[in-house]
């Protein structure tokens, strides 16, 4: 399977199991409803180590952040920077269409717009972007740093990828609160890009005023993460 595949279609999957238990919690009439952060923090986990199976034959990076990470650290060949973060955003962008038709009859009943904008990306608790960015650099830090430490403890290939998933609930729990934890930007932008372009009924504007901040916060967060570990671990 091409690099390129693998990473679109594992990504696509993370979105549309990732978004689609935001959609399970926040829609109208749906069996989920309401069942909570903690449904949601798991679920993402999970849908990350779904995305990491199916991306196997391309290291499953599932996140231009890591993917630039790994290129600034020599893990990865620059030459295929640019094809990985097509993937993954087009990627994206599949996973959260195919939300938008899973639930399909459930957006006209839901009269929040910005609830319905939750369901594809990230909102913070508090607007301040500034900060905003902030938590999202730290959250990246995290999440990268913890990967490349995971990867260098020569676990076996089924458990590291159960590391990732349960560092990506722990994120979601401990640090997710105020921003949402976009932590990569393909998950933002691509599902972002599709509550733009879908006829979702009564939806409002996609803010794409915080759009950058995912973007910004989690490339600063990612390459400080992959500097940092390559001073001290070589």
């Amino acid at each position: 399977m091409s690099v390129y595949l693998s990473e679109f279609l594992g990504t696509m999957i993370m979105i549309l199991l990732g978004d689609g238990v935001v959609a399970g919690v926040l829609l109208k009439d749906s069996k989920a409803k309401d069942a909570g952060w903690s449904v949601i923090t798991w679920a993402w986990g999970l849908a990350v180590l779904m995305g990491i199976y199916v991306a196997a034959a391309s290291g499953a990076h599932l996140n231009p952040a890591i993917t630039l990470a790994m290129a600034s650290i020599g893990k990865l060949s620059w030459a295929l920077v640019p094809g990985y973060m097509a993937a993954q955003f087009a990627g994206a962008f599949t996973g959260a269409v195919l939300v938008y038709l899973t639930y399909l009859p459930h957006w006209a009943g839901t009269v929040d717009p910005k609830v319905k904008l939750g369901v594809f990306c990230t909102i913070p608790a508090v607007r301040s972007l500034p900060s905003n960015i902030l938590t999202e650099v730290i959250g990246t830090f995290v999440l990268v740093y913890c990967v490349l430490a995971i990867g260098s403890n020569n676990l076996s290939a089924g458990l590291a990828p159960i590391g990732v998933a349960l560092l990506v609930v722990v994120i979601g729990m401990s640090l997710g609160g105020p921003t949402g934890y976009g932590i990569n930007p393909a998950r933002d932008f691509g599902p972002r890009l599709a509550h733009a372009l879908l006829p979702i009924p009564g939806k409002g504007g996609s803010d794409w005023g915080y759009a950058p901040v995912p973007i910004v916060g989690s490339v600063i967060g990612a390459l400080l993460a992959a500097f940092t570990y390559r001073a001290i671990a070589g």
